[in-house]
């Protein structure tokens, strides 16, 4: 407990997680404000003209996409804490000082690993209170309930934390993987953001190349349409159901940290 406690105060005592922590609220007020008309379109009865439909435009689906707004670019914030929570000992030389007064490199990494889920679990909380009391508020004014007492909206809340859990944990694995903190921020912000598109597409491309649209489901093997995935459900030809993208999320993180462990107990740190 000790070097997590540690390692919570290395990042305390940087302008790292607040800096995170306004990105984070910039994106919750941007995709709940998105969200919010997206639902007063999808419950007004207009949802065919925003692309709702069926299950998609009910009451509990939009309930639970207004109160996990803000989780696709939340998700990234508590990556890149993972990551600096990593690079930042090899960015300020103190590497060889932390392993020199633990030896034991394994205990540092879940260290690192359980103080990067701890504040994993601290933006979500933040996050979803705000998104809560802003969401409750919206739908008892337009007469829908708040719905919390729906299994689909209780499922998207705990599998959106169960997300920022592991998206932390990914984060410790890359910083491990790719010790720059530049390079290691810049290639997972791109991977995130911009591969997430690109393999959309490249399955959406192959889907009709082979003239298969199932074959778009298939785009659950990256880590960002898998979070998406898990924690929107909707089963349907296209997309898998929700366990399918918790069993691929999981499996990276348990892989990265591994991984991370591994690598950090081989390097040479002098």
């Amino acid at each position: 407990m000790n070097l997590v406690r540690s390692e919570l105060l290395k990042i305390r005592t940087t302008n790292t997680w607040w800096l995170l922590g306004i990105g984070a609220f910039l994106s919750i007020v941007l995709a709940f404000a998105l969200n919010a008309w997206l639902a007063s379109e999808a419950l007004s009865g207009n949802g065919e003209s925003v692309g709702l439909t069926g299950e998609a435009a009910s009451p509990e689906s939009q309930a639970a996409n207004i109160y996990t707004s803000g989780q696709y670019l939340g998700l990234m914030f508590v990556m890149l804490i993972g990551i600096l929570m990593v690079t930042n000992e090899f960015f300020h030389q103190t590497a060889t000082t932390t392993f020199l007064a633990t030896p034991r490199r394994t205990s540092v990494i879940v260290s690192k690993l359980l103080a990067a889920s701890a504040l994993g679990f601290a933006f979500w909380l933040v996050t979803t209170v705000i998104d809560l009391v802003a969401g409750m508020m919206f739908l008892a004014l337009n007469d829908h309930g708040t719905q919390l007492g729906e299994w689909e909206v209780q499922r998207a809340l705990l599998l959106n934390l169960l997300a920022y859990a592991i998206w932390t944990v990914l984060g410790v694995g890359i910083g491990t993987l790719i010790t720059n903190q530049l390079g290691a921020v810049i290639t997972a912000s791109l991977l995130y953001l911009v591969g997430t598109q690109i393999v959309g597409v490249l399955f959406l491309l192959l889907a009709n190349w082979l003239d298969n649209m199932a074959l778009i489901k298939w785009q659950v093997i990256w880590p960002a349409a898998a979070s998406t995935i898990m924690i929107n459900g909707g089963e349907s030809d296209m997309v898998p159901a929700w366990w399918v993208g918790a069993l691929v999320l999981t499996a990276y993180a348990l892989t990265s940290g591994i991984v991370g462990v591994l690598i950090t107990q081989r390097r040479d740190i002098s």
